[in-house]
């Protein structure tokens, strides 16, 4: 993914969790809100209760991926932040890409 796509500064992911709204899942949560911006920035949280780097660190590259994939098909002018849930653990790529497609749906953020 871009960096131009990434919501990287506190503050952003501080305002996002503030004033967005959100959606739930049993793996993950959504927590979205309009930015006034031409483009759609996405940040990801994942608790140290998880697990070690390594774990924490390939859950984020298989959303990153999945997100990637299905960019060019949401809305734009939005900030996602995706939280990682402890039963997300043991889940396979294809089971993270239908429960991120449920809260993109859910939350009408794809064109």
């Amino acid at each position: 993914m871009k960096k131009e796509y990434r919501l990287r500064r506190n503050r952003d992911f501080q305002r996002t969790f503030k004033k967005g709204r959100s959606c739930g899942h049993p793996l993950l949560v959504l927590i979205y809100r309009k930015n006034n911006q031409p483009v759609t920035r996405i940040g990801f949280s994942i608790t140290k209760k998880f697990g070690k780097a390594v774990q924490r660190n390939r859950i984020k590259r298989q959303l990153r991926e999945i997100l990637r994939l299905q960019y060019h098909d949401l809305k734009q002018g939005y900030d996602l932040v995706f939280v990682v849930r402890k039963e997300a653990r043991g889940a396979s790529y294809h089971t993270l890409e239908n429960a991120v497609n449920n809260l993109l749906k859910r939350g009408n953020l794809y064109k």
